[in-house]
């Protein structure tokens, strides 16, 4: 008799058995943003797997990291997805201050202000969708996706999307767009299951945009925006 093993890697993760590679594409529609309506750019979905007759594990000494860079008063990439235990850095890339920081859902974190050409850096030990801003320019906004599966994919303008690596077994698919409501992304989810190792193509996901209401968001301290005048920090004494 013959034993075959297979050994498939995600990411960081080693994992004995079949996998597979899962993709697709999404498509937004409904949407009232002018890069969306004219170009079809229809980046940054977040798409994930959740197995649904185990818990995926991540192993404590292999986290990811991702970095959300601040240039031209813009988090780059506008949307980044991790798992549990992942590590996003902070780079300034501006010739002036900046404060990352988040309160209004999932981890709450605040790095401070910081100089322009330095870095911080955020643990994200708990799943959740975390809404990034910047406390000195209030048109930045960002989300940080952690999840709590290795598996998971973030959209490119194309709308294609690839999970890679994925072991045999039944999964839930989730959806994540910051401009879709709760009830429409619920409407989303989805059964997946993988037998062997051949690619999973799964049919289009189109996320519709109604509904969608732009929430305002006040500053670290709860307050209003103070007017920023020639990039100088608002708050020059914040720690």
């Amino acid at each position: 008799m013959t034993w075959l093993w297979r050994i498939c890697f995600s990411g960081l993760w080693l994992i004995s058995g079949w996998c597979a590679t899962v993709s697709g594409t999404v498509a937004l529609t409904d949407s009232r943003d002018l890069t969306v309506r004219r170009h079809k750019d229809f980046k940054d979905v977040v798409v994930w797997l959740d197995p649904t007759e185990r818990r995926a594990t991540i192993p404590a000494g292999a986290p990811h990291r991702a970095q959300m860079k601040q240039e031209d008063k813009h988090f780059i990439p506008h949307v980044v997805a991790i798992p549990v235990g992942g590590i996003v850095d902070f780079p300034n890339k501006d010739p002036f201050y900046h404060n990352a920081f988040s309160n209004y859902s999932g981890q709450h974190f605040d790095v401070s202000l910081y100089p322009p050409y330095t870095t911080k850096s955020v643990v994200f030990t708990r799943p959740g969708i975390v809404r990034v801003f910047c406390n000195i320019h209030p048109t930045m906004g960002a989300v940080i996706a952690v999840l709590d599966t290795p598996w998971f994919a973030v959209s490119k303008a194309s709308g294609e999307w690839e999970i890679r690596g994925v072991p045999n077994g039944s999964y839930r698919l989730h959806v994540f767009h910051e401009r879709a409501t709760e009830e429409t992304l619920n409407d989303l989810d989805r059964p997946v299951t993988l037998d062997g190792d051949a690619p999973l193509v799964l049919p289009r996901i189109t996320v519709s945009e109604t509904g969608y209401i732009p929430a305002p968001h006040k500053n670290k301290h709860g307050q209003d925006y103070p007017p920023v005048i020639d990039d100088q920090p608002a708050y020059p004494n914040q720690p």
